[in-house]
């Protein structure tokens, strides 16, 4: 189940610190508001960029992670040994002139942070870190964010609405001894408990991402998760559940942090500018057009989920649910006409909550962080939104 990513990803953390046919996708997608098609010259990225441009993700393939898939062009060469999937990099149907590669995360690299994983090995060109993530490696495998494809994180807790009615949102949860089923170590739920919207005494981390213990509990209980898949899969795919469930998002209840940002290591800022200046208008483009047409590109996921066979399950269905629930809920322009860039009083606010947390595990901030040391807006074409 996808809810496992989080809590192993984050164990994999705490251990460190203690010792999307997507093919040329872009064809019949609505353009990005106030923007038009782009041309040949502005889509170019050779001799600028990498001849192939790597990006490293967190997991296995999902539509939430399908605006990568959805810039690469046809035929794409699907390496199952190692997997990763690569094809020439397409924006609005014209190839850029370089490759894409699209290469897994979680257990196909072992677990390892991409933060890590992108410090490991430097033929990764871009990875996927969130805010938090940012921050806990600043000190020694600085990343910085260049772009944000998701405004607003997924993550969740939910619970039954037939048990608890008057629950609407996490501080409800608070308010009782429901206990919270969610995944040792995560750092949302050191917040939440340390700001008393959450007892400490009702959380329990013992959450493995499986259904057994909320079916068992009979809803008795509540459960971390993703608001772009957990709802469908109980509903729709436990069969010993088969009913809705409710949530509230962590983001709500005050960690506001960007989910999964397209990040370079810090150092590399000035040589790959010239590259990011172009290519971050394209991958703003590619979310946006990636929404408006996506059954090609989650025909691409779904086949990159049988092919890899890595014991990943994703169905139609639950990629048709997360297009729905990014569309309504999760890719937006924020406070703003722009899609992609970054609020500097929001990372700033990230930076306030997660220093104390993260010094207290002994793995401490790069001293005087500030919001621009691990994102920036330099690159982000302002005219490109999704369409109110």
């Amino acid at each position: 189940m996808r809810s496992v990513r989080l809590g192993i990803a984050v164990m994999a953390v705490l251990a460190l610190a203690a010792a999307g046919c997507g093919g040329n996708g872009d064809e019949g997608g609505s353009q990005a508001s106030g923007t038009t098609a782009p041309t040949d010259a502005s889509v170019s990225l050779k001799g600028i960029c990498p001849d192939t441009i790597v990006v490293q993700t967190d997991w296995d393939p999902e539509s939430e992670y399908g605006v990568y898939y959805h810039m690469l062009g046809p035929n794409p060469d699907i390496d199952t040994d190692h997997k990763r999937v690569t094809a020439p990099l397409v924006s609005g149907g014209k190839d850029t002139g370089v490759k894409l590669e699209v290469r897994l995360g979680g257990p196909s690299i072992g677990f390892e942070p991409v933060s890590s994983q992108m410090y490991k090995d430097t033929s990764i060109t871009l990875g996927q870190v969130s805010t938090d993530e940012a921050i806990r490696f600043s000190a020694k495998q600085a990343t910085q964010a260049v772009v944000a494809p998701m405004e607003t994180s997924p993550f969740m807790i939910m619970w039954d609405p037939g048990t608890y009615p008057q629950f609407n949102t996490i501080a409800d949860i608070g308010k009782t001894d429901t206990k919270v089923l969610y995944f040792e170590g995560d750092t949302y739920m050191a917040y939440l408990t340390g700001t008393n919207v959450l007892k400490k005494s009702q959380v329990d981390g013992s959450y493995d991402g499986k259904p057994a213990n909320f079916v068992a509990a009979d809803g008795k209980v509540a459960q971390a998760g993703f608001a772009t898949s957990e709802p469908y899969i109980y509903e729709h795919e436990v069969r010993q559940w088969n009913k809705p469930v409710k949530y509230a998002l962590v983001n709500e209840a005050g960690y506001p942090f960007y989910p999964q940002a397209l990040s370079i290591r810090a150092a590399d800022k000035e040589k790959l500018a010239p590259c990011l200046k172009k290519l971050v208008p394209i991958v703003q483009r590619a979310q946006v057009d990636f929404l408006a047409n996506p059954d090609k590109t989650n025909a691409l996921v779904l086949d990159l989920v049988k092919q890899y066979n890595t014991g990943w399950v994703y169905s139609p269905g639950l990629a048709a649910y997360a297009i729905e629930k990014m569309r309504s809920d999760f890719v937006t322009n924020g406070p703003d006409k722009t899609l992609g860039n970054f609020d500097t009083a929001r990372v700033q606010r990230m930076i306030d909550i997660t220093t104390p947390i993260f010094t207290a595990q002994r793995q401490p901030p790069k001293e005087g962080l500030t919001p621009e040391d691990i994102a920036t807006n330099e690159f982000v074409d302002t005219n490109i939104g999704v369409a109110g």
